[in-house]
């Protein structure tokens, strides 16, 4: 209430103002126009008007009803403030509490009104607001709105939300709207895990509420067209506001926006803001109304909102003019400028009275907007209001308007001056009068006009001022004169006059003759110009003037005349200006004298009604004729018997009569006489006196209470009399009367009576009329006032209350006049208690009161309606309406169910009948319907305010029994009609529990859990949300969510991409069919460390000395550690001078510098730096590349001397094995023991020469000679000495060293080999081979110059081996062996698939041969299977596994690999295929495929799709009517649900849905019938039978038929053609072969740096086509070439293989015996496996790995002697030390995948086709292509189970080959094994075997046969026991020998003892010969029973233990176990049965 006050006072604003003294009215708050107030506080309210002085302030009701105090309610203190009290509902009066009021204010300025003020009060009702639960999906925005009942809506505000009871800050996600709504973007799974409320805010009462706590339900996004979530609709705002157009939409993919208006885009301004909350536009105008319309899209439709805006101007009135002060009689135009928006409407108010036109007034304009007042008088005086009003908004203003005696008066003139001619002059006049008067100016009393010489100009100011100019601005002589300016308006005129002089020769302009009235003063003027003059002279009769008082001559030659005379005054006078002296000028001018009338003065004395008086009016003087006429009241009297005056009218006077006055002849007479020279006029009043009379005298008189009364006076007289009441109270005689007191109740009316509106009991008594007029005595009349009561009920109560069954009484009291009866009614019916015993009526008088009882007895429900007691007597009747009440316990309120949902339902009641009793609560009562209600659950003490209610915390699914009762202060109602329901499910309310996490690798965590408890499950459990967030620093807390299937109780899920090392809590909801449960205790886990990802930082090197220098560096970024930093290593080799790389080498340590010392003296070395965790090494650092410092050099490699003359010899030697620098030169140092020299001779060579030719020497002396090398840092040790001796014949010697020169392939090489001797030496190259020396001839690519030196061209691999250079002459020859070795590039590395996931492949690799150069790098390429774009991936030469990331899901890859050395790539690897995990979307069984359905519209349910772990991307809906051709496309996303449009009545549709993803398509179809209109469904189609049914049928029978026929024939056809094909290929293999076999081996002596290598080459093969069994058709694979490497290969004795695989026979297409039907399997991937297709499809749910192999076998003459050789990669040397074993090839196979259907009957591996390429090449070789008809080829496959410990079944086509595996692999699902070819049973079927060409080319030792013909009797002639190999030449020994013990230390092979040996074989009866000393160890970790004899184990036994002093425990690699063993074993090799061999292929 204060508030207001003080608002409305500091707000004080004058909406006009003048001097603070002037009179002012002003408003204090004019824009005020509505109030409202709490009714529990009240309201002040200070008028809004005020003015100065102090303004009288009055409030009125809009009606103009004055306002009066009402006590305790209503009060209007003095200074105009308004008070409305508190007050109780129950006094609640519209009349006053919500009503239009205004006030006025009133002073002598006039009087103003307040626009109308709505005043209401607002009770204190109780309400709620609440909250209404919402759905969105992720990534959505969601909408909370605040729900407030309509009945307080408008007090009611929104100030808060809350979240989980915290506040929430707008910002971030959450905005809150200026209309209360809450909204949050980007809508996360996390927010649906919190409740959000709203608090509001009374605005009166300042009561504050809280909502309820409302859920979001989040949703996955599917995809769906828009939905509008909040919208605008249209309305007025007013201008200068701001508005805020909500439009929020949901969807999928998330809908833009696009606001229009009027159809057209939003204009680019900056009051418009589009936000989230939607359009506010800020500061409105009008134009920005129109139609707004908001459109959202996204690609599965759109959605508009629009609504109409109007912007409202706010009224502003400008009245004008303003405050004006004008004269009477004068025209007022007022006019009403209104801005702001139209349809508006005015009212004019004059001091707040309504104005009506009448003759004065008129009021113009469309809107009434202009008033005009004519003719104003006194009365328009005043306050002038102008009220615009437009739909209860008003705006006003208003000016005072004081008219009075405008008279105009000069105010400001001009004075006399002297100018010259063209001198500019002005003149200025101000005049003031009422209204504003205008002025006129005249020269020489000639009007001036305004021409090129007189400019004028006039003007008023706003306080009424007038001014006028007239400016002259070149005048000449004729210009000066007397000017005068004359004021003028309504109210009459004043003038003013000067001369201005013009310099000139003077002159008397013409003057015109003049009439002058006597007795008024007249100016003569002399209109002289010219200037100077002497003077002016004035003579009448030829005197001088002037020569009376009544003359007077001014200085500017005007002669005045006072009180004209006829007489004296008229005639001519002479103006005479002396110019010069005795010079005059003359000029006259006529005076006419004319006399007005003038009228004798008379009086009018006052008389009597019915008197006869005579009126005189007598012209004393005056020219003649003379008119007189008489005037009443401002009216021409017309004389008559009506007027009732005679007028009588003479020469010069005139009379009149009126011969008997009556009282309307009061009033004002005027005589007017007029002339020719004036009219003028006498006026008196007639004044009829009548003393005062009583026209109705006061009678004594009865008033009935409460009501009006008229007390009735009427009195004449003249003048009117005055009316004065007066009271005395009592009944008896009057003691003293005091004057009526005049209020709003008691008024005296017009005709004197007293009017009393409300008759109280105090008015009772004596009252006085009294009247008088001054005429006479005063006159009085007194009456009694009697005040009759008429009856009434004085008291009763409104209500009672009565319980049912007991007796009531209803009591009445009653006063009034006597008598009075009491009447009882029941209703409309009266109560007649004689004959209704249930009632009875007792009477009791008491004082003037009468108290009348009614009883009921007993009270009944039927009593409970209205009684009413009448009091009735003569004067009224008084009637109390009693409200009986009778109470009992209510009915049971009838219970309905509203709403069923989980744990909970909405109850709905309708209470039918209260008991009359105000329900205080309800109780709601429920049960398990198996249960009683002794077990039932309640919820008491329901509000009883609310007809609903939630039941909650009920149990999912179960069935309730339910009833209710409702309470008052009776009592309790009986139980409702038992209700029976079911709730829905629920979300799980316990989490998952038992959740452990696993890390697995350094990103991913295995989380692990069980279902929550069963209790808490509220339903089927449909799968899992697992959340997980980093809780490291940086992270920003949010929850990944990740979803799941539920499979069983106990769940697993693997969480990758991880970061590594990181902590991550884990949190696990389930969730079912109704939605999500709570989430598990987070638990927190680490991924397990990894390496670091980042080199250490700022490496650097510095070289110390020549061997050590200190390497540096920086820990590596933090981030980057993944996991716990343990230290550094250092990886540093040498690079030298050839390009190869030196041994690698590292140290570890902790520090962040390293010192590396023994380094090789002046080398180059490459430095890398990691950091290692405990996972293993971290990326290298980029190579640092470092110098040592030079040194002392290394003594020179050799040296040799050899005579060349009697005088001299030549020295040779090497250079230093360590150089240590640059050599900048050599020194030769030569002494002769004994010659008595104290120091050598020394002799300096240049660097570049590598021999010396030392002179001078004496024959037959020996010498030593010796020779160092030098570089800048001194000279090095010395060579060792040779002995020389000159001599005159000389045998040949070399001078050139031999040792081994390497040297990339495709290059030139130079061999030197430089001989002396005399006589000159002959040199001869030999190439070595395993038995002979094959001389060296020059062809195209082989050239011996002349030195000796052997030029080798283009080299390549088969060219490396020992090269013998051999100088010979007469004396001896001289030899030296050059060991060449060339290098090629590398093998292709074997690449395995280790892991996939749905968006990476992990590969890893066994890099292949290096070829004889370091490997630099490796080239991983891979491409999407069905494509050839290839992408490069370059790694690293120090890795061996690589992961493929950014992989689309569900799709197979193809991936090769090939290295990199110095001379080039290499081979690719063979291409292996794997999968990313995912596969093709699939629906749902479970989920409806239609929704809903009508005639029209058909609804889809999307969400059925489920997405196979890749996301969907595209869905398409295909359908049509059945019937029809034409399908309707339509695509869609994967929202919740689609709804299918504009579809037929009562129609079939097909519909076919197809959703795909990155991995495949997945398709569904249905059929479904639109409703008809009414919603009835429609029959299925019945197919009618035509005449064309039975020739369709036909035709769609026959056509497959003929289809499959025309199949099968050209399926034939090709398969003919193909066959021949292979049989020519198969022939065309003899060249290949044979060119492979004619390679010469790479002697082994040789010491190289890495493995060995053997002569490699690339060539490209046809692939030949194999073909399988298969018993349930013939599958055409294809075929396909392939690039294969062929090389030269040892071999080492072994035992018969161990063969553990099923055998599948394979037959040679060309030669096919009864073995079934054949399958061509050129073009077979790896991995697959090579069983029927019925075997594969029955194998789906236990799909694991196979693989396959060739064996080559021959039927042997007899099959106990049966043995097999297996063809391997990797050797393992058999013998009675130990088994040597070494890597084994491996490959990958991915496991083909249920959608990729083509890929199960897929079988084979490159590396198995490559195997049979080579047999077959073997042999074409042998020519032996007649004994394939006697060949059996036998692929062996091998089946390894998920589960190491599954056993593998494995056998061949004989039954005796089966056995069962007794361990277990090393790793799960790798397998390795070997096949074994066939072995010649004899020698004339061996001589003419083919020999295998082996995979991989490795060191032999003698001639072509392989090591495996050579110590098999199979292959030697007959008798043959030694090897006939010659032995090794006596030069080599020392070489190979050396070779030897260099391969002894690089051997990477591992050997096994003896025991580990035996421990792997095993014998086997049934096998011939004897038996081999070890066993091939083919599986390591198993043990395998295979085809052999007993001898063959008994021979190796025997064997092992007879020849131990071969080599003991310690062996080298198997090429050191061939060398060292070859000879000594050379009896032993020769007696056994079998020289094996195997290859070994490992499955990963």
């Amino acid at each position: 209430m204060w508030l207001v006050t003080l608002l409305l006072l500091y707000s004080l604003q004058e909406v006009h103002s003048e001097d603070a003294a002037s009179t002012r009215l002003y408003f204090v708050n004019a824009s005020l126009q509505r109030v409202t107030y709490s009714s529990s506080v009240g309201v002040s309210l200070p008028c809004p008007a005020g003015g100065t002085p102090s303004a009288i302030l009055r409030w009125y009701l809009a009606t103009g009803d004055d306002i009066y105090d009402v006590p305790h309610i209503r009060h209007v203190y003095a200074n105009g403030t308004l008070q409305l009290y508190p007050f109780s509902p129950s006094a609640y009066n519209s009349y006053i509490h919500d009503n239009d009021y205004f006030c006025t204010a009133e002073n002598q300025a006039g009087k103003i009104r307040s626009p109308n003020i709505r005043i209401k009060a607002v009770f204190r009702e109780p309400y709620t607001v609440r909250v209404a639960d919402q759905r969105s999906m992720r990534g959505n925005v969601a909408v909370f709105k605040c729900l407030i009942p309509t009945a307080v809506q408008e007090y009611v505000s929104v100030v808060s939300w809350e979240r989980d009871t915290v506040s929430i800050v707008p910002g971030n996600r959450f905005s809150l709207t200026s209309f209360g709504a809450l909204y949050i973007s980007d809508v996360q799974k996390e927010d649906a895990l919190s409740t959000y409320r709203c608090i509001t805010r009374h605005k009166y009462s300042g009561e504050t509420r809280q909502s309820n706590g409302a859920r979001l339900s989040v949703m996955d996004p599917n995809e769906s067209s828009p939905s509008i979530l909040d919208s605008f609709q249209g309305g007025e705002v007013y201008a200068g506001q701001s508005i805020e157009l909500p439009c929020i939409a949901g969807g999928y993919p998330s809908p833009t926006v696009r606001w229009l208006k009027d159809g057209r885009p939003l204009p680019s301004d900056a009051r418009w803001t589009r936000r989230l909350t939607g359009l506010t536009v800020s500061d409105l105008r009008q134009e920005d109304s129109g139609n707004y319309a908001c459109e959202v899209t996204n690609s599965f439709g759109s959605k508009e909102v629009s609504g109409q805006l109007h912007i409202i101007d706010p009224l502003r009135v400008t009245l004008s003019p303003k405050n004006l002060k004008t004269g009477i009689s004068s025209t007022l135009f007022f006019t009403c400028t209104v801005e702001g928006s139209p349809e508006y409407t005015i009212n004019w108010y004059r001091n707040t009275e309504p104005i009506f036109p009448d003759q004065h007034i008129s009021i113009q304009g469309q809107h009434n907007d202009t008033l005009q007042i004519t003719a104003a008088q006194k009365f328009h005086s005043g306050a002038y209001q102008c009220f615009a009003s437009r739909k209860g908004h008003t705006s006003q203003d208003f000016s005072i308007i004081l008219l009075e005696d405008g008279t105009p008066r000069i105010v400001t003139s001009f004075s006399e001056r002297v100018v010259n001619p063209g001198e500019p002059f002005s003149l200025v006049c101000e005049a003031k009068g009422a209204p504003p008067p205008s002025i006129t100016w005249t020269l020489d009393d000639e009007p001036v006009v305004r021409d090129s010489t007189y400019k004028t100009s006039q003007y008023t100011q706003s306080d009424g001022l007038t001014v006028s100019h007239v400016n002259v601005s070149n005048p000449l002589i004729r210009d000066g004169g007397v000017y005068r300016c004359v004021a003028r308006n309504s109210a009459g005129s004043a003038e003013y006059q000067a001369r201005i002089n013009v310099r000139g020769p003077p002159r008397i302009r013409p003057m015109r003759d003049m009439t002058a009235v006597a007795g008024r003063n007249t100016y003569i003027t002399c209109r002289v110009i010219g200037y100077p003059y002497y003077s002016i002279k004035w003579l009448k009769d030829g005197m001088q003037l002037p020569d009376n008082h009544r003359q007077v001559l001014f200085d500017n030659g005007t002669l005045r005349l006072t009180d004209v005379q006829k007489g004296a005054d008229e005639g001519t006078y002479l103006c005479s200006v002396l110019i010069q002296p005795q010079v005059s000028i003359n000029q006259t001018v006529h005076v006419t004298v004319k006399v007005p009338p003038l009228i004798q003065p008379f009086d009018i004395p006052s008389t009597s009604v019915g008197k006869l008086i005579y009126i005189a009016c007598v012209v004393s003087s005056g020219d003649m004729p003379i008119r007189i006429t008489w005037h009443k009241d401002g009216q021409l009297i017309v004389p008559g018997p009506t007027s009732g005056v005679a007028i009588e009218t003479k020469e010069f006077m005139s009379s009149l009569q009126i011969s008997k006055v009556t009282l309307k002849h009061n009033g004002n007479y005027t005589c007017i006489a007029s002339n020719a020279a004036a009219t003028v006029s006498w006026e008196r009043q007639l004044i009829v006196t009548v003393p005062p009379r009583f026209v109705v005298q006061p009678n004594n008189q009865d008033c009935i209470y409460g009501k009006a009364g008229v007390l009735n006076c009427s009195v004449e007289g003249y003048p009117p009399p005055k009316v004065m009441w007066k009271h005395a109270k009592g009944v008896g005689n009057p003691q003293q009367y005091h004057p009526v007191p005049l209020t709003g109740r008691i008024q005296i009316m017009s005709n004197g009576s007293l009017l009393i509106r409300h008759v109280l009991e105090d008015d009772r008594g004596y009252y006085l009329c009294q009247a008088s007029n001054g005429v006479g005595s005063d006159i009085s009349k007194s009456m009694i006032l009697t005040v009759k009561i008429p009856a009434m009920i004085t008291s009763h109560p409104n209500t009672t209350m009565a319980r049912k069954g007991q007796t009531k009484e209803l009591n009445c009291t009653a006063r009034g006049e006597q008598p009075i009866i009491i009447r009882w009614e029941r209703g409309d019916t009266v109560i007649d208690a004689e004959r209704n015993p249930r009632y009875s009526i007792t009477i009791n008088k008491k004082a003037d009161e009468v108290i009348s009882t009614l009883k009921l007895n007993p009270a009944d429900r039927g009593d409970s309606v209205f009684f009413s007691c009448h009091a009735i007597n003569s004067y009224g009747e008084g009637r109390g309406l009693i409200q009986l009440t009778v109470q009992e316990p209510p009915d049971p309120p009838e219970l309905e169910v509203r709403e069923v949902k989980d744990r909970s339902m909405n109850l709905r009641w309708i209470q039918r009948f209260d008991g009359n009793s105000i329900i205080t609560s309800y109780d709601i009562e429920y049960k398990n319907k198996s249960d009683s209600w002794d077990h039932m659950y309640t919820t008491r003490n329901i509000s009883p305010t609310n007809n609903q209610a939630n039941i909650v915390e009920l149990h999912p699914a179960c069935v309730y029994s339910i009833r209710m009762y409702s309470y008052n202060k009776i009592g309790r109602s009986l139980p409702s009609k038992e209700l029976t329901i079911s709730t829905e499910e629920a979300p799980p309310d316990g989490p998952p529990m038992d959740v452990i996490l696993q890390p697995m690798t350094s990103q991913s965590i295995r989380v692990t859990w069980r279902a929550p408890k069963k209790e808490l499950q509220n339903g089927v459990i449909r799968g899992y949300q697992i959340g997980y967030r980093e809780n490291g620093p940086g992270s920003n807390g949010q929850y990944s969510i990740v979803e799941m299937k539920a499979t069983g109780d106990s769940e697993v899920y693997t969480l990758d991409n991880l970061k590594k090392f990181a902590q991550y809590g884990v949190v696990v909801q389930a969730f079912n069919r109704a939605g999500t449960g709570p989430s598990s205790t987070e638990i927190n886990a680490t991924t397990l460390e990894d390496v670091p990802s980042e080199p250490p930082q700022n490496v650097r090197a510095i070289s110390v000395t020549s061997d050590e220098a200190v390497i540096t560096w920086a820990e590596p970024p933090r981030l980057t550690l993944h996991g716990v930093l343990k230290g550094y290593r250092v990886v540093f080799w040498s690079l030298f001078p050839d390009g190869e790389w030196g041994e690698m080498q590292n140290i570890t340590t902790t520090r962040e510098q390293v010192e590396l010392r023994g380094l090789d003296k002046f080398t180059n070395y490459s430095v890398q730096v990691l950091a290692y965790t405990q996972a293993g090494d971290g990326v290298r650092s980029n190579v640092l590349y470092i110098q040592t410092r030079e040194d002392l050099p290394g003594p020179p490699a050799g040296i040799k001397a050899v005579p060349s003359s009697l005088s001299s010899v030549v020295v040779s030697w090497l250079p230093p094995h360590k150089p240590n620098g640059v050599i900048r030169k050599y020194t030769i140092y030569c002494s002769s023991p004994g010659s008595g020299q104290p120091a050598p001779s020394e002799y300096e060579a240049n660097p570049e020469t590598l021999f010396y030719h030392i002179t001078h020497l004496s024959r037959g002396k020996r010498y030593h000679i010796w020779a160092a090398a030098v570089t800048t840092a001194g000279r090095g040790n010395v060579s060792s000495k040779v002995v020389v001796e000159p001599a005159g014949k000389v045998p040949a010697k070399i001078l050139s060293f031999g040792g081994t020169v390497t040297t990339p392939w495709m290059k030139e090489v130079r061999l030197p080999c430089k001989s002396v001797g005399d006589p000159a030496p002959s040199v001869k190259w030999t190439k070595d081979s395993e038995d002979s020396a094959i001389p060296v001839t020059a062809d195209s690519q082989r050239q011996i110059l002349s030195n000796g030196t052997l030029v080798l061209r283009s080299v390549k691999a088969e060219d490396s081996g020992y090269y013998t250079c051999t100088a010979t002459n007469t004396l001896g020859f001289d030899t030296i062996i050059v060991n060449l070795v060339v290098q090629v590039p590398p093998d292709q590395p074997r690449l395995t698939v280790s892991t996939t996931s749905t968006s990476s492949i992990t590969l890893a690799w066994i890099p292949g041969d290096n070829g004889g150069s370091s490997i630099r790098g490796f080239v991983l390429q891979y491409s999407v299977d069905n494509t050839e774009e290839w992408r490069d991936v370059f790694i690293s030469s120090s890795e061996r596994s690589f992961r493929l990331d950014n992989l689309r899901c569900g799709t197979w890859y193809k991936v090769k690999l090939a290295a990199k050395n110095s001379v080039g790539s290499g081979r690719i690897s063979e291409i292996i295929e794997a999968k990313t995990h995912g596969r093709e979307p699939v629906f749902n069984k479970d989920q409806p495929l239609l929704t809903h359905i009508n005639s029209t519209h058909a609804g889809l349910n999307l969400q059925g799709w489920t997405s196979g772990g890749c996301p969907i991307t595209d869905m398409m809906l295909d359908f049509r009517p059945k019937g029809t051709w034409a399908w309707q496309s339509l695509k869609a996303n994967s929202s919740t649900q689609l709804f299918l449009s504009e579809l037929r009545e009562a129609t079939w549709y097909e519909l076919k849905m197809k959703a795909c993803n990155s991995a495949g398509c997945g398709n569904q179809s249905s059929q479904f019938a639109t409703t008809d209109y009414d919603g009835s469904t429609i029959p299925p189609i019945k197919s009618a039978r035509g005449e064309g049914d039975d020739v369709k049928k036909l035709f769609s029978i026959g056509s497959p038929v003929i289809l499959v026929t025309v199949g099968v024939a050209l399926l034939f056809i090709i398969r003919k053609k193909r066959k021949e094909k292979r049989l020519k290929r198969l022939r065309d293999a003899k060249s290949l072969a044979e060119m492979l076999i004619s390679k010469n081996n790479r002697s082994i002596d040789t010491p190289v740096k890495g493995p060995p290598q053997g002569p490699r080459l690339h060539i490209d093969i046809p692939r030949v086509q194999l073909l399988i069994e298969d018993k349930e058709g013939i599958k055409q694979i294809g075929e396909d070439k392939a690039a294969v490497p062929a090389a030269d290969t040892e071999f080492s004795q072994s035992v018969n293989p161990q063969n553990f695989c099923t055998g599948v026979s394979l037959h040679h297409q060309a030669l096919i015996q009864n073995s079934g039907p054949l399958i061509d399997m050129s073009d077979i991937r790896p991995g697959t496996n090579p069983v029927s297709r019925k075997s594969i499809k029955s194998a789906h749910s236990s799909r694991n790995r196979y693989s396959s192999q060739w064996t080559l076998s021959r039927p042997s003459q007899s099959q106990s002697t049966a043995s097999a050789r297996t063809l391997t990669s990797d050797w393992r040397t058999m013998g009675s030390h130990g088994i040597t074993a070494t890597e084994s090839d491996s490959y990958s196979a991915s496991l083909s995948q249920d959608t990729d259907k083509g890929r199960n009957s897929m079988v084979s591996t490159e590396s198995a086709s490559s195997t049979y390429e080579e047999l077959a090449r073997a042999y074409e070789h042998a020519k032996l292509e007649e004994h394939l008809q006697h060949a059996k080829f036998t692929i062996t496959e091998c089946f390894i189970s998920d589960s190491s410990s599954d056993q593998m079944t494995t056998g061949t086509n004989d039954p005796a080959d089966s056995m069962t595996s007794l361990s277990t692999p090393s790793e799960p699902g790798i397998c390795r094994f070997t096949a074994s070819p066939p072995k010649p049973q004899d020698y004339d079927r061996g001589k003419n075997v083919a020999v295998p060409i082996p995979h991989r080319a490795n060191k032999s030792e003698f001639c072509n046969l392989p090591l495996y013909m050579k110590t098999d009797p199979f292959f030697r002639k007959q008798g043959e026991l030694h090897d006939p190999c010659p032995a090794v030449p006596p030069r080599e020994a020392s070489i190979r020998s050396l070779t030897q013990r260099a391969y002894h230390t690089q051997g990477r092979h591992k050997t096994l003892d003896s025991a580990k040996q035996q421990a792997l074989t095993l014998g086997h009866s049934g096998l011939g010969g004897s038996g081999a000393g070890s066993g091939t160890a083919a599986l390591p970790q198993r043990t395998l029973a295979v085809p052999g004899s007993n001898s063959a184990a008994t021979a190796s036994t025997s064997s092992t233990s007879s020849n131990p002093a071969n080599g003991g425990n310690k062996m080298g690699g198997s090429r050191d176990s061939l060398l060292e063993g070859s000879s000594s074993a050379l009896g032993r090799l020769q007696k056994q049965s079998a020289g094996a061999y195997s290859k070994s292929y490992t499955l990963v």
